[in-house]
């Protein structure tokens, strides 16, 4: 046998121990410690990165959830800290749902993620704090550390003791971000300050004056003074907490 198929048999028993044998010149206390080496690792790194989803299950439940993970998917990162990111992908693509999962799983996994990725993210450094003054002259941009989000279920509410049974009858909008303490900070807000910054995002450098003029063709149902006014009061206090920053135009 190869040095690759030894590496290949070796690497399957750790996956999947209860499926593949382990390599015939390893005692089994020593191959238990590889097994609970690197499955307490991923276990370990899952549960920092999404504390809440945890509680919703029991040790076994979990265990077996990380186990099906950890058999079944392939990482495409080698680094420790994009194992939660792989788990979320994990979810999205290829986990089947079983009947005990909460029907909001999927949501509040990614609002976890988002946390953990805002509290890590690079921020761009041709960044620059955009004073409120300058609001209408200047180019915007959404920090590189905060991100626009809606889900159907209230996430920032959810626990072991507040499953949601039901989505909400309309969207949960918020904004995960960075402040200048580096602290992860949340903020609810509503359908038109997601309009606004989901514009921003897509049109990135978009003056005051043209994103007001997006919003009027999507929201015809508000005239201009009204969304010129809004927009400036959300803006304004976008601008206050960094969310919305401008740019070096070097």
């Amino acid at each position: 046998m190869s040095f690759i198929d030894v590496q290949n048999e070796f690497m399957a028993h750790i996956r999947e121990p209860k499926k593949n044998k382990k390599p015939t010149d390893i005692e089994d206390r020593r191959m238990a410690i590889y097994r609970d080496l690197f499955f307490n690792n991923i276990e370990g790194f899952i549960s920092s990165g999404y504390p809440v989803l945890k509680t919703l299950y029991s040790d076994k439940r979990w265990n077996k959830l990380i186990r099906q993970f950890f058999s079944e998917y392939n990482c495409q990162s080698p680094y420790f800290l994009d194992i939660a990111g792989e788990f979320i992908n994990y979810l999205s693509s290829s986990y089947k749902m079983k009947n005990y999962d909460p029907a909001f799983m999927l949501e509040l996994a990614h609002y976890e993620w988002v946390e953990l990725d805002v509290s890590i993210a690079n921020e761009d450094p041709n960044e620059r704090k955009l004073q409120q003054t300058a609001l209408t002259k200047s180019p915007l941009f959404l920090s590189s550390v905060a991100r626009n989000l809606s889900y159907q279920y209230p996430v920032q509410t959810i626990s072991d003791q507040v499953r949601p049974k039901e989505p909400s009858t309309v969207p949960n909008y918020f904004v995960v971000y960075r402040d200048e303490e580096d602290e992860v900070q949340f903020l609810a807000t509503n359908a038109m300050t997601a309009l606004l910054l989901s514009i921003i995002e897509s049109v990135e450098g978009i003056t005051f004056d043209n994103l007001c003029q997006q919003v009027i063709m999507q929201a015809p149902q508000f005239n201009e003074e009204q969304i010129t006014q809004g927009a400036l009061v959300t803006l304004n206090a976008l601008i206050e907490r960094g969310v919305i920053v401008t740019k070096n135009q070097d």
